[in-house]
């Protein structure tokens, strides 16, 4: 068959047709366990029934009116958004990509506005990502990403993560944002230490900075809260969003409190598609399976018990080093030049699983999968160890 799409990933040798839960279907009738859900996208796995009825509901209604008007979709999304997360205004866009340049916009208009032009900077962390978009990518900590595309925006400065006197280094009054992972993802599924997130609130109160947190992938129940901050302690001026929000559905939000989100006026930012009713009625299905039908108590009983599975791998096999991670977003450390093997080997198995990092294999299943469908994940993962 003659293919046509751009060459920017390298992808394995696999095409899939169909899925359902936990399952997917390849061009050859194979089944293989998900346990990537479109890194951390599915949150309710393939072909998810109320996912399914949403689509087909709203798309016979309403999918697209643009935002020069309201619509209900939207309203309701926003409001259950804030209500869930203490945040007050949201701004609706269409990936973690979006959301996140749409943060670092809002920081660059509260800092004109409250210290000048020079009070612009803005501090990431080293090892970070937020998205290859030219504003996202300028505040993804790996040159491995940045090194083709400069020059990137000016006045980004790189802090080391979970190191609180090198952000404080940097900080000063012409600082307009710090932008954080609450767990670092692309890197190897490294939470942030409390004190840290904590030690960064307080410097951006000490100088009227904007403080974010990127939950792209770590948010919307993956960590057992409906966001990981809200497992700290900590509340930032500005938390993203996107990935599991939609279940599949692209979307992204960027949900900020009042004294930042003032600052952002109409004529400053937009969207075409964002907000659509379509997209927006699938986050709310989210929200009611998380929140209404308390599927994050699935999420820390499931948590609980397949780190309890792979620290007993770690245990027995010398090639697994450690087991990190929160709630459903699990790294396991493999020996050095283990990673790759040890996911072709999984795919043999007929299991699906991402890197991240060095030496990093990530467990990303589906929020409400079982005990049973972990048994298996980890069995087949265990025979994919034991033959390298």
């Amino acid at each position: 068959m003659e293919n046509h799409v751009m060459n920017t990933y390298s992808r394995y040798d696999l095409t899939f047709v169909s899925g359902s839960g936990v399952w997917l279907k390849d061009i050859k009738g194979d089944e293989y366990m998900d346990f990537v859900s479109g890194i951390a996208v599915n949150c309710l796995g393939h072909a998810a029934p109320q996912i399914v009825e949403t689509i087909s509901k709203q798309a016979a209604a309403l999918m697209h009116v643009s935002n020069l008007y309201w619509n209900d979709r939207q309203i309701e999304l926003a409001n259950r958004l804030s209500a869930a997360s203490g945040m007050d205004r949201v701004f609706f866009c269409n990936s973690g990509t979006e959301a996140n340049e749409t943060a670092l916009k809002i920081a660059r208009r509260y800092g004109k506005d409250k210290g000048g032009a020079e009070k612009c900077r803005i501090i990431c962390m080293k090892d970070s990502f937020h998205g290859r978009s030219m504003g996202a990518l300028s505040v993804t900590g790996q040159e491995k990403y940045r090194e083709n595309f400069r020059p990137l925006l000016g006045e980004i400065y790189d802090a080391e993560f979970n190191n609180l006197a090198s952000v404080e280094s940097l900080m000063d009054n012409n600082v307009c944002a710090v932008i954080v992972e609450p767990v670092q993802g692309e890197s190897g599924i490294l939470p942030a230490d409390p004190g840290f997130l904590k030690g960064l609130r307080d410097l951006c109160d000490k100088h009227d900075a904007v403080l974010i947190f990127d939950e792209v992938q770590c948010g919307m129940g993956r960590s057992g809260k409906l966001f990981a901050y809200q497992k700290t302690g900590v509340t930032p001026d500005i938390c993203t969003a996107a990935k599991a929000l939609g279940a599949g559905f692209p979307i992204g939000a960027a949900m900020a409190n009042d004294r930042v989100s003032e600052h952002f006026v109409p004529g400053d930012h937009g969207s075409t598609f964002g907000g659509n009713p379509l997209a927006c009625a699938c986050g709310i299905t989210v929200m009611k399976e998380l929140i209404d039908n308390d599927l994050l108590a699935n999420v820390n009983e499931m948590s609980e018990y397949l780190f309890g599975r792979l620290n007993g791998l770690a245990e027995k096999y010398d090639k697994i080093k450690l087991v990190r991670g929160v709630g459903l977003l699990v790294g396991v450390m493999m020996a050095d030049g283990f990673k790759t093997p040890v996911i072709n080997k999984a795919i043999e198995h007929k299991l699906l699983l991402a890197g991240a990092g060095n030496e990093v294999v990530r467990f990303l299943p589906p929020l409400n999968v079982t005990k049973e469908e972990i048994d298996i994940a980890v069995d087949r993962f265990e025979a994919a160890v034991k033959e390298l």
